[in-house]
């Protein structure tokens, strides 16, 4: 297991903590000694000694603690940790103060008469302190493992994203294609000119595949790329309008989110009609959103749910969740005999 490091709020707070008890300890020490009738520098060489010792038995408990955090049996680790160096202070206590005071058989006696009181502050002390470590211990490691759960789960959401994005180019790709092939043999300039502007498409988005955000700008002078390909594949019967302030132009979005939309919405006005069909694309600024409205009529009669890869508006509304962790960002109605889709996009990036 790797050592945790010590953390600067954790060295401060020890020492702020030692330095309030040391003073503490020292008064109450101080006091008690004093009823034994001690010279004043017997009475400092003891609180000194007994100081000594314990700031390094909680040195001691820091750095046992960066090796090992007791889960299950903190408790009884606390309390064995503490007994067991609350008496061993109490020997060494004894053994360095018999060196500097054997010659003073007052002392001697005096110490032996107060050690229970020096065992129960050094109990106290050690177990306070050892307390503070494993709360303050068990904090960081708890911040440690969110931290990687939040890591982790950002990993699996940025891997997700790149999926759904991936996907995107694959799936017009094949469908362009398609159109190709069926304008070879019957329109074969058109198929050539729609072969160049999927040139050009692939070329834009390819560059800007790092990318996680476009501007509204950007966006639409790829839709609009998007758009002289299918209109080479469906004609006249297409026609769109893209409406927007000026203002919103500088308005971020997730990346070729606005081509999937726009292509779901020929897709459900162009497929079950012969007829000339207008879909229109409003861009608009709604406080700190950014507003986009995508409308095409189609036909409750005719219209029928298509089969194809189910890359249409579900992956939209995940990318939207992943990004923003809201699932009311997509909204879709029917109204008049018109398709609506409502997307609205915080200006949080």
């Amino acid at each position: 297991m790797n050592p945790r490091k010590p953390k600067r709020n954790l060295i401060v707070g020890g020492i702020i903590y030692w330095a309030v008890i040391s003073a503490v300890y020292s008064i109450i020490l101080t006091g008690v000694l004093k009823n034994f009738n001690l010279t004043g520098i017997q009475i400092v060489m003891d609180a000194l000694v007994n100081n000594i010792l314990i700031i390094a038995c909680c040195i001691l408990i820091v750095n046992n603690m960066r090796y090992y955090l007791p889960r299950q049996e903190k408790y009884l680790y606390i309390l064995t940790i503490s007994l067991s160096l609350s008496g061993i202070i109490s020997l060494v206590a004894r053994g360095i103060l018999w060196l500097l005071f054997h010659d003073d058989a007052h002392y001697l006696a005096s110490f032996s008469q107060s050690s229970g009181i020096r065992f129960g502050i050094s109990f106290l002390l050690i177990g306070c302190f050892a307390m503070m470590s494993l709360l303050w211990y068990t904090q960081e490691e708890q911040l440690t493992m969110n931290e990687r759960k939040t890591d982790a789960e950002r990993l699996s959401r940025e891997a997700e994203l790149f999926k759904l994005r991936q996907q995107l180019q694959p799936h017009f790709l094949f469908n362009s294609l398609n159109s190709i092939s069926a304008l070879t043999n019957s329109q074969p300039e058109k198929a050539r000119h729609m072969i160049h502007q999927l040139s050009d498409f692939l070329r834009g988005t390819l560059k800007k595949d790092d990318q996680q955000w476009n501007t509204l700008e950007e966006e639409i002078q790829y839709l609009r790329l998007y758009l002289d390909i299918e209109k080479v594949r469906f004609g006249y019967r297409l026609q769109t309008e893209i409406i927007y302030a000026e203002e919103v132009l500088l308005s971020k979005l997730p990346a070729l989110l606005l081509q999937p939309i726009v292509e779901n919405a020929i897709k459900f006005g162009l497929y079950d009609t012969t007829g000339e069909v207008l879909i229109t694309l409003e861009a608009a600024k709604e406080n700190n959103y950014l507003k986009i409205i995508v409308q095409n009529p189609f036909d409750p009669e005719t219209s029928q749910p298509l089969k194809g890869t189910g890359f249409g508006l579900s992956s939209i509304q995940r990318r939207l969740f992943l990004l923003f962790g809201r699932q009311d960002l997509l909204s879709t109605k029917r109204e008049s005999n018109n398709f609506i889709t409502t997307i609205i996009i915080p200006q949080t990036v």
